[in-house]
């Protein structure tokens, strides 16, 4: 995976990934950062640059997490591979993942406990913040005619083609004959446009740049695949203090909240730490950021990266989400 598709999307790690995290830090140790000159609590959270982490930038700047007596700083990572090892090596306290890694990490044997819901999808196709799209004068309609043809994600293995699979299945066509391609999210565009694949699976801001030059969506993955599926959480070692766990989650729980609530203010604190381009930022399709992790979504997503051979056991659920 390149190191430029990570940065834009929160959904760019993947189980082959995590195969590196041999080299942390031992997750015994307790995460800690300190306390700064205020004798607040300083916390290091890896997070990734793009619109589904807007909330923790929303709450920092809003004082939600000071007024927790935490000193935040938000250090940006190159992908949920980078986070979780981050986190398991004492670099990070907290930090931001997609599921389908996080369960896998699990799988691993890695201490990681998810503390807060990162994004959700809308559940709404037309409306939501990952869509399969094809060019505009392709054969393919909807989502049962991907089978057969050759669809990129940003990662083999990931949440991308397991929603992808699921969505063709749900629509009545065979996703096993789908020929899925590891290709960068900000390349996807130029190869449909040059044909090089049927179809491109992508996420904001590439949905709505890709929409305005007349490509076409065929499948909403995200909103079709699983009923109010929660992509993408916060987490935390196993080393971590209670209770500056039990204040993180208030903190990002009312960072969640007030995002959900005033989607403009979403919107203009995108421009503080992306390169999202300002008139973009104003049509993009902006994901949930409810406070409630619908765990039947996450089993569900487990479920079905077991049955592509993505999880090689059952998922313990309760034990990632305590």
């Amino acid at each position: 995976m390149r190191r430029s598709t990570a940065a834009l999307t929160g959904i760019l790690t993947g189980a082959v990934a995590l195969s590196l995290l041999s080299a942390c830090g031992s997750a015994g140790q307790p995460a800690t950062g300190g306390q700064d000159g205020q004798g607040r609590d300083k916390v290091n959270a890896g997070v990734i640059a793009i619109v589904d982490t807007a909330p923790i930038h929303l709450g920092k700047a809003k004082g939600f997490f000071g007024k927790q007596n935490i000193d935040l700083t938000i250090t940006p990572v190159q992908g949920g591979a980078a986070s979780i090892s981050g986190t398991v090596g004492n670099q990070f306290q907290f930090a931001f993942a997609n599921t389908t890694s996080l369960l896998a990490a699990r799988e691993q044997g890695l201490d990681v406990k998810v503390v807060a819901n990162g994004v959700s999808s809308t559940g709404e196709p037309g409306k939501d913040f990952g869509a399969v799209l094809v060019r505009e004068d392709s054969p393919i309609r909807s989502a049962k005619d991907l089978a057969g043809k050759k669809v990129s994600v940003n990662q083999l293995k990931n949440i991308g083609d397991t929603t992808i699979r699921a969505s063709v299945r749900k629509a009545g066509g065979d996703p096993s004959t789908i020929e899925f391609v590891e290709l960068a999210f900000p390349d996807a565009p130029a190869a449909l446009t040059g044909g090089r694949v049927d179809a491109v699976w992508v996420v904001e801001p590439f949905v709505s740049q890709a929409l305005s030059q007349g490509a076409r969506a065929v499948s909403w993955n995200f909103a079709e695949a699983v009923d109010d599926l929660t992509v993408a959480m916060y987490f935390t070692g196993g080393g971590t203090d209670p209770d500056l766990v039990k204040r993180f989650t208030a903190a990002m729980n009312e960072s969640l909240s007030y995002a959900e609530a005033h989607p403009e203010e979403a919107r203009e604190i995108l421009k503080t730490y992306t390169k999202i381009a300002p008139e973009v930022i104003a049509k993009i399709n902006l994901p949930r950021w409810g406070t409630e992790i619908n765990r039947e979504s996450v089993q569900a997503i487990a479920d079905l990266a077991q049955g592509d051979g993505v999880l090689k056991s059952k998922a313990d659920v309760a034990a990632l989400i305590p």
